[in-house]
């Protein structure tokens, strides 16, 4: 897999997505983001997409250009309408914005409705805990319907990915999971591939535990929730609590959205400072102790290697990517290949 400058592969994502009609703001976001998302392993919410969103360009269904509408504004609260921009560019500036307000509030959130894909979670969780700053993102898409609630059949949810990041003296714990046992990019991609799940994570439409993934994106199935079989009524919980905070809290969600439509998902945003409770020198000295307590807990006979502590892959990754290039498959470059030819922008070099 080839490898690239980090500088270099912004540059080129920033110039295929402004040569296509983004503006140049959102386009320097939106490609930093999706570059930070291979730069921590999350390869199908990195620069994979970038095809897909200069198709959504060129379709009118991603909106390159304008701003939000602020639906409400208090402060410590705020909801914004993201009229279809680039999700990667209203959460950024969502969470800067409240990111700028936690001083002055303790604990600031924010709902956003009708934003376009909105990439890897984990990828804007370093913005705040580089800042000593805990923050909770969650996402949710009230136009599809892909997880039935545990012990149904007919799909209501969405995967519905919840990530949290948490400051400690060195890398951060970052958490970030789907509420279903898979998420929909990897289903749509194993099912392209004519590949199958590694186990039971998908039900047929009449209810039956499947591992062919064309069981979803074709014959009516659904994504089954965390926990599959057995215990899924956890992940459907996490699932509710998803979809009740993004869309409950701006507004915009099930309720009033007609489905199947085009994509326009509702996220929830949360900062809070260690400072106005206890400090951020005795949260760090707890989330140290916790994590120096995973990583040193003995392995099981089935853990190849260390213990690890979410986050830890991903920031191992990016120094990395960092000092080595960042990564980018093979198909995925063919793909930005032709955009480039067609946009009339040049590829960038491999690092030696």
């Amino acid at each position: 897999m080839p490898r690239f400058d980090r500088a270099a592969l912004l540059t080129f994502a920033e110039t295929l997505l402004t040569r296509a009609g983004m503006e140049a703001d959102k386009a320097a976001v939106t490609a930093e983001v999706l570059v930070e998302g291979d730069m921590i392993g999350h390869e199908t919410h990195g620069l994979q997409l970038m095809h897909w969103y200069l198709e959504c360009l060129a379709d009118g269904s991603l909106n390159g250009k304008g701003s939000h509408e602020v639906v409400a504004d208090k402060g410590a609260g705020f909801v914004w309408d993201g009229r279809l921009l680039p999700g990667a560019w209203l959460m950024s500036k969502a969470l800067d914005q409240a990111i700028e307000r936690v001083p002055d509030h303790g604990i600031v959130g924010a709902a956003l409705r009708n934003c376009h894909h909105t990439c890897a979670l984990s990828a804007y969780m370093r913005k705040a805990t580089d800042r000593g700053l805990i923050v909770q993102i969650s996402v949710s898409n009230p136009a599809a319907r892909r997880v039935a609630p545990y012990g149904g059949t007919q799909p209501v949810l969405t995967p519905n990915p919840l990530a949290m990041g948490f400051p400690t003296s060195g890398d951060p714990i970052l958490v970030d999971v789907s509420s279903s046992i898979t998420t929909t990019t990897m289903t749509q991609l194993l099912a392209k591939k004519g590949e199958r799940y590694p186990e039971a994570w998908g039900l047929t439409a009449d209810g039956q535990p499947t591992d062919d993934p064309r069981e979803i994106t074709e014959r009516g199935g659904t994504m089954m929730p965390l926990g599959g079989a057995l215990k899924g009524h956890k992940g459907y919980g996490l699932g509710l609590i998803v979809d009740l905070l993004g869309q409950g809290l701006s507004g915009k969600g099930r309720a009033n959205t007609e489905a199947p439509g085009p994509l326009a998902q509702s996220a929830f945003i949360q900062v809070m400072d260690p400072d106005f409770f206890a400090g951020l020198g005795a949260f760090c000295e707890q989330s140290d102790w916790l994590a120096e307590a995973c990583r040193s807990n003995p392995p099981a006979p089935w853990n190849k290697g260390a213990v690890r502590v979410p986050g830890d892959k991903a920031s191992q990754l990016r120094r990395e990517a960092l000092a080595q290039g960042v990564p980018v498959a093979d198909n995925d470059l063919a793909r930005m290949a032709k955009h480039a030819e067609r946009l009339g922008v040049a590829l960038p070099a491999p690092v030696d």
